[in-house]
Formats: structure tokens, sequence, C-alpha cells
């Protein structure tokens, strides 16, 4: 498997985890978010933007640390196989988006709400994230055939979301909902962005903390399916951790972006399907050919593209 070896060196671990923390806090108490108000549009476009922009000026900064020290060939393709990585994770976190849909949907949760969840569902992410990227890059780097289960995983994962591409799903049937209702002292009613309330000396949780568990699994979920995708990528893990980690900063401001017209691209799911299958099989035929992580990154860009172009096509007709 290429990238075996990770170009991350201390200090750049470092640095990384301090600008994450720096712009995690900018966000929670500069930038308004641990106020409670409706995200517009404009400010999740303008957020999305930043995002992006971020995670190109990082693997511009990588790449030209790495053309300066290690030679050009290993810099074009870290940035490559970072660019590849990035499109993937932000590409699956879109489906992230569509379940967060439905779980505040059913919920009922007010827009101005929403925010502070999803700030504690991208800190749980983060983590969750960062135990799981170390721990895979462990097992990979000793035990290098669980490569083959990671691609078989993914394949199963992407034919079943083509069947159930057009199911939405039970939330009352959610096993850990049931479980939490069953343990927890719930608190009915509205008790605005509070995730728990006193009542005659007890503590009871509201319901806006069963939608952060949801929210949180929902992201635990979600991570066991994109991680082995993107170890088909790299098994560098500076790699694997910077890309997934720009992804998943930028989850929330995607969220309220594409929150109002979910709807349009609802042949999205297809194309992430396909992904995953493209992804696993990718895997499952390294020891016959070793598809180059450029192709790699033109078959997911046309994937995503088509489906993303298709659903507008289709929606605009149905709106007709």
């Amino acid at each position: 498997m290429n990238s075996a070896i990770s170009i991350g060196e201390p200090w750049m671990w470092a640095a990384f985890i301090v600008f994450v923390l720096v712009m995690l806090v900018l966000d929670l108490f500069v930038f308004g978010g641990n106020k409670a108000h409706k995200v517009s549009v404009k400010e999740a476009a303008a957020w999305s933007l930043v995002w992006v922009s971020l995670a190109l000026a990082f693997n511009a900064g990588m790449w030209w640390y790495l053309n300066g020290t290690v030679g050009p060939e290993i810099a074009d393709r870290k940035a490559l196989e970072f660019l590849t990585g990035y499109l993937i994770e932000k590409s699956l976190s879109v489906d992230n988006v569509f379940v967060f849909l439905l779980i505040f949907t059913a919920f009922h949760v007010a827009p101005e709400f929403q925010r502070r969840v999803l700030i504690y569902g991208v800190l749980g992410a983060i983590v969750m994230r960062a135990i799981m990227i170390l721990a895979g890059a462990w097992v990979v780097r000793e035990y290098s055939w669980v490569l083959y289960l990671f691609g078989a995983f993914l394949v199963v994962t992407g034919m079943r979301m083509l069947v159930m591409a057009e199911k939405t799903p039970d939330l009352e049937k959610n096993p850990v909902l049931k479980f939490a209702r069953r343990h927890l002292r719930i608190a009915e009613g509205d008790h605005g962005e509070k995730f728990s309330v006193m009542k005659d000396g007890v503590r009871y949780f509201t319901p806006l903390f069963l939608v952060l568990i949801l929210i949180e699994v929902t992201d635990l979920v979600f991570a066991v399916d994109s991680i082995p995708a993107i170890f088909a990528i790299t098994t560098d893990p500076f790699i694997v951790f910077t890309s997934n980690i720009f992804a998943i900063m930028g989850l929330r401001a995607l969220y309220f972006l594409l929150a109002d017209v979910a709807d349009r691209f609802h042949l999205l799911k297809y194309g992430l399907a396909m992904v995953l299958t493209f992804i696993g099989t990718k895997m499952l035929i390294m020891p016959w050919y070793h598809v180059p992580v450029g192709a790699s990154l033109a078959i997911v860009a046309v994937l995503i593209g088509s489906s993303v172009v298709a659903s507008l096509i289709a929606t605009r007709k149905v709106a007709k």
C-alpha cells in the first residue's frame, strides 16, 4: 500500500491541533457560536467558503513545505492524497446533513437551537475521529490485510446504501433512543437550548439532550464508513487525520447551507453509495491493480458531480 510512512512530524501534529483548538474557541466565544440564533444561508455560505479555503490553503502550505524538504514527487503525491481524501470525506459528510435534518425535524428543534447541538456534535466527532484514525493507522500498519476487510465492508455498505436510498429510518425504533428514554429522566416540553433542567431538586434531561445523543451516534456511524474509505487513498495518519478534521469542522456550516434545499439533492445518496462501492472495490483489487490517486479523485468527483446535477435536473422538472 502507498504512503506507509507518515510525513507528519511532531511539530506539524502540534501546530494542526493548536489550529483546530483556536478555531473552535473563536467559533464558540468570538463568532457567536454560544448564542442561540438562526444561522442564515448567507452566514453558512460564508463559513463554508472559509473552511474550504482553509483546507486548500493548508494543502498548499503542506505541498510547499514538502517540496522544499523531501522533493516535488512526494509533495505532489501527498497534496493529491489530501485533496482526494478531503473530497471523499466532504462528500460523505453530506449524508450526515440528511440524517441531522431528519433528527431535528422529528424532534421539532427550532433553527436557533440547532447550532449549539451541532457545535457539541462536531466536538464529539473530532474526538471520535482522532481515536479511530490513530487506532486504524496502527492496525493497518501492523496487519495490512485489514485493508481488504475495509474494502469488503465498504462494498457491502455501498450496496446497502443503494438499496436503502429511498427509505426513511424510523427514529422511534432506534435502539440508542429507546435505551436513553428507558434509563434517563426526560423532562418533556420546550426548554430552549438547555440539555438538562432541575425539577424539585432532581435533574432531568431535555429532549434536546436526546437529539445530541442521536447526533453523536450518527457521527460515530458515519466515521465507521468514512475512515476506511480514506485508508483506500492513503495510510499516512497525518493526511487521514487532517483531511478528516477539515471536513468535520466545516460540517455545521454545510448543514445550514443545505438544510433548506436538502430535498433538491435526493439523488446524491446514490452517488455517495457508488463512491463507497468504488473505493471498496479499489481496496479489494489492490493485489492485482493499483488505481492511481489522481484517477480516484477524478472518479469520485464525477460520481458526486453527476449525482448533484441529476438531482437538480430531476427536481426542476418536478417543480415545473
